[in-house]
């Protein structure tokens, strides 16, 4: 009587490994699409009652006449000229005085900023941490004093008078900077300023988000199952042994 014999096992095949890899890496995708969504989601409950995700009111003060960010670079490589501003957003600025003076807020391309107060005493916002607050200046010196800012014909946007001031600004290409100022263009700004950004679409693209890393995971999972699955041959011996045996 002949015994049978069983084949020997064999490895995976390149296939099957090769299926493995990808399958982790698309799982791994899956989960940073999925945790982006949900990143989405979680920003856009946290707008206001006028859709805008907004910083806390902060303290901003400085002894000269002006306080001004550094270069704020927006590049959409020209779409925000022909395409539907809603897409790149809107910003608004918050500003109040701490002393009671009427303030000035405005929004305008950096390089006209720097002409607006070459030669006076300013102060430029250089960093900021949020947890806890803390901002970061550099002061520029300067003996003459900068000319009413209202008056200037360099703002994309502003606002100014007393009590809570607001600038709402859509964004465009271009070196922005933004400018807080007593009204009167005097010395001494001491100011609560608080920036917000409404994005109407973080709705949208956290449920399209959420939907493409299910459809990931899904491939994810086919692709595993196909890696550590027997290849057919294999399944088909280890059917007909105990056939052959009996």
């Amino acid at each position: 009587m002949t015994t049978p014999t069983t084949p020997a096992p064999r490895g995976p095949s390149a296939g099957r490994i090769a299926a493995l890899v990808a399958g982790g890496l698309a799982a791994l995708l899956a989960l940073l699409v999925l945790a982006g969504g949900a990143a989405l989601l979680w920003g856009d409950s946290q707008k206001d009652n006028d859709g805008y995700l907004s910083t806390k009111t902060d303290r901003f003060h400085t002894r000269t006449y002006a306080i001004a960010t550094d270069n704020l670079d927006v590049d959409t490589d020209g779409a925000s000229r022909v395409l539907d501003h809603n897409l790149f957003g809107t910003v608004r600025v918050k500003a109040h005085s701490n002393d009671g003076k009427p303030v000035f807020i405005g929004i305008a391309r950096t390089a006209d900023v720097n002409r607006y107060l070459h030669g006076t005493a300013h102060t430029r916002v250089t960093d900021v941490n949020t947890s806890p607050f803390r901002a970061s200046y550099r002061q520029s010196p300067g003996a003459g004093r900068p000319g009413v800012p209202a008056a200037q014909s360099i703002w994309a946007a502003k606002a100014d008078g007393s009590g809570t001031r607001t600038l709402s600004w859509d964004v465009e290409d271009g070196d922005w900077s933004v400018v807080v100022m007593n009204a009167d263009a005097s010395a001494g700004v001491d100011a609560g300023v608080s920036a917000g950004a409404r994005l109407p679409w973080l709705d949208e693209a956290g449920w399209v988000a959420l939907g493409g890393g299910a459809l990931i995971a899904l491939v994810a999972g086919s692709l595993i199952l196909a890696g550590v699955r027997p290849p057919r041959d294999a399944q088909r011996s280890a059917a007909v042994a105990p056939a052959a045996a009996a």
